[in-house]
This record gives structure tokens, sequence and C-alpha cells, in this order.
């Protein structure tokens, strides 16, 4: 009889074991919630926003032109808003000459003009030297984007 009630761990006389396997279904259950947020959230972030400086009149810029985005940190993108050849990747200032090339080659007889968007926190001096660079390979049609100041009635 004392042999029977031999350890705390026996209830009902069966002996329990420890577990040695890792159940994975609550860190899967945290996986799918992490995934359902990210989806959420990743089309609400705005990629790549600049801030343009005012000015009292502009015209609006040409619907196939090429754009060089050039952002507070110094960091620059190129796009082209072309339906049949869209493009919008980062560039360095080694990449840009060679990619704006390769974009107006595309049309040859009337090249698209390049357009410089600049954050207006961004130095004078960011822009001048992609100014610079553009216009050491010849390449015509250079640009400033600016948007309108607001009319006051």
């Amino acid at each position: 009889m004392a042999g029977s009630m031999r350890g705390s761990s026996m209830r009902g006389g069966r002996m329990r074991r420890s577990m040695s396997e890792i159940n994975v279904v609550p860190y899967i259950d945290v996986m799918l919630v992490l995934l359902v947020i990210f989806m959420v959230t990743a089309p609400l972030v705005t990629p790549g926003t600049i801030e343009l400086p005012s000015v009292a009149k502009s015209s609006q810029a040409p619907a196939a032109a090429i754009e060089i985005l050039i952002k507070a940190d110094k960091s620059m993108r190129i796009r082209v808003r072309d339906p049949k050849h869209p493009v919008d990747e980062a560039a360095t200032k080694e990449d840009l000459v060679r990619l704006v090339r390769q974009q107006q080659s595309q049309s040859p007889g009337n090249p698209a003009p390049v357009i410089i968007a600049a954050d207006k926190t961004v130095q004078y001096d960011a822009v001048l030297q992609v100014m610079d660079a553009l216009q050491k390979e010849n390449i015509a049609h250079v640009g400033l984007s600016v948007k309108p100041v607001p009319s006051t009635p």
C-alpha cells in the first residue's frame, strides 16, 4: 500500500510525463495577426512624398516627362509616368544620367523633358549638382517642378 502512494505525480494511477514538444499553434496565430496588421497598414504609408516650393505662377508639367525626385535626405528616385513604360526606381548620381538617356532614347525624335522635383528643405547645392550632371551630358529640356501658391479671393 505504501508503494502505491509513491510520488506526488501520480493521479488516478497514471504517471504524468513532461512534454518535450513545442506547441507552435500560438506562434502561428501571432504571425497571422501581424501579417494582417502589415497588410492593412502598408497601403496607408505614403512613400516618397516631397514638399515642393511654391511660386505665384507655374505651368502644368507634361504628362510623359522624366521626373527626378530629390528627397530631404538627398536620396534620389527617377520616375516616368508613361502608361506604356512606367518607371519608378531609386537612382544614384552615377546612374542618373544613364537612366535619363535610356528613357529619352525610347523616343529619339522627341525626347521627353526632364523635371527636377526637390523637397523644399533640400540644399540648393544638391539640386545644382543634378542639373550640372545633366548639363554636362548635353541633356536638353531640364526644368524645375514647383507647386502654385493657392490663390486668395
